[in-house]
């Protein structure tokens, strides 16, 4: 897209010869000669640049620039400013400008500086594209329970130091979301985050993943790559499951993380880092020691600082948050809701899979569902099966002598038909099912109602 410069300046032989001289640049320009004027036409055209004079005749430049701030935060503006005026072009700086330039100024200088102002906007709207796609691929940490709040707490400390950092917890409490809120909450925000699962690759591969090669370092490598170290450098690795590292891999971890250095695969060269370094784990880090999957000498130069993720069933205040955020992402328009009674089925469940296991549990509902109320029934059967064994609080009545998966979907559509006066239609919406779906499983079932 041709970027769009907005001049603002009361002379308009200013404007015309800015609009001549920055056109012949390949940019689109617009003018105004009034402050309010220029207001709206920012409103209007969303520059990627503003060119604005201090000296404004119905509104002061200052007051135009609080105001395209408004609108926009990160709009890069440039203030034209007159020989005494220099404080005013510092306060201007303070409100939020980019850059001033003093009159009388050569347009090769101007162009100079709308260059570099539609550079930083480009690198911001870039962090501002990657913060959001790390926020998606890893979505965030949400809840209110104390066990929680612990954890932003911790993050919060850790955030503003570079140590490196152990995220421990089971599977699926969110270690990789708790590490992305790390990064995103240090000074490395706008530096690159570079995600490496240590289980996901082979010995060789891992390393020339991990460090590069050079060129011809082995067979097919035509080119020389870049490792995941380097990538990162000046922001964050993280090093997923590290317990499933190589062991010959983890000495060459310790050496990187010792003296912040590395040389590419089949290369010579030493190549300096600043990185801080974030490794997760869902191992028993005494076991993991004990039987030689976890050097004992890699796991304290990584426990600088240590975050334990609780597992959701110590959690278990936080699961309404969950359910209805997972809702609004996999139903942006809000069209469905959980039942009271499928909500008391979700609390009372330990969730052994935790937060992932929550999140497939919420998802599959949505899918079946088909009027705007997820019940019991759409949820997923061993959930329903262990609220029956673990409650006084039946769903559905059901045989002292246990019951198979079958029985249970029968007894639950015979309920359902109870509470509909056999009314098959109204059943079948109900059960959030079609009709002759309804009509096929009462087939199956042998229920031949009248």
């Amino acid at each position: 897209m041709i970027p769009r410069i907005l001049v603002i300046d009361d002379e308009e032989r200013m404007c015309w010869a800015l609009e001549r001289a920055l056109s012949h640049e390949g940019y689109q320009v617009v003018t105004a000669t009034r402050g309010l004027q220029g207001i709206e036409l920012a409103l209007e055209t969303e520059p990627s640049t503003v060119i604005l004079d201090l000296k404004m005749p119905d509104i002061d430049g200052l007051e135009v620039l609080k105001r395209l701030k408004g609108i926009n935060p990160n709009m890069p503006v440039i203030m034209i400013t007159a020989h005494g005026t220099i404080e005013t072009a510092i306060e201007a700086m303070k409100i939020g400008a980019t850059d001033y330039i003093t009159k009388p100024f050569k347009l090769d200088e101007l162009k100079i500086q709308v260059k570099q102002a539609l550079h930083l906007s480009n690198l911001e709207l870039e962090v501002s594209y990657l913060r959001q796609e790390l926020g998606e691929k890893y979505g965030k940490m949400i809840g209110q329970s104390d066990a929680i709040k612990g954890v932003a707490l911790l993050i919060q400390q850790v955030a503003k130091t570079n140590a490196t950092v152990l995220i421990t917890g089971e599977s699926g409490t969110g270690k990789e979301v708790a590490a992305v809120e790390i990064h995103k909450a240090s000074n490395r925000a706008n530096m690159p985050f570079i995600a490496v699962n240590c289980a996901a690759l082979p010995e060789h591969l891992l390393e020339s993943e991990l460090f590069g090669h050079e060129k011809g370092a082995f067979t097919g490598a035509t080119t020389r790559k870049k490792g995941r170290f380097e990538m990162a450098d000046k922001g964050t690795i993280l090093l997923d499951e590290i317990d499933d590292m190589p062991i010959s891999m983890q000495v060459k971890l310790l050496r990187v993380l010792q003296e912040r250095c590395f040389e590419r695969v089949g290369g010579t060269e030493t190549i300096p880092i600043d990185v801080r370094v974030i490794a997760t784990t869902n191992a028993e880090l005494s076991t993991a020691i004990a039987s030689g999957t976890l050097r004992e000498d890699l796991y304290y130069r990584l426990n600088v600082m240590q975050i334990k993720m609780p597992p959701l069933r110590l959690r278990k205040d936080d699961i309404p948050l969950l359910v209805n955020h997972f809702l609004g992402k996999f139903d942006p328009s809000h069209t469905k809701k959980i039942s009271p009674e499928a909500m008391k089925i979700l609390t009372r469940y330990d969730w052994p899979g935790n937060i992932r296991e929550l999140q497939n549990a919420i998802e599959r509902p949505l899918i079946v569902c088909q009027n705007n109320e997820i019940l019991p029934i759409h949820l997923p059967s061993e959930l329903l099966e262990n609220f029956e064994k673990a409650t006084s609080d039946p769903i559905i009545n059901l045989p002292e002598g246990g019951f198979s998966l079958e029985e249970l979907e029968k007894r639950l559509i015979i309920k359902a038909l109870e509470k509909n006066n056999y009314n098959q239609t109204r059943t079948a919406k109900y059960l959030g099912i079609s009709r002759p779906t309804l009509l096929y499983r009462l087939n199956k079932h042998g229920l031949n109602f009248k």
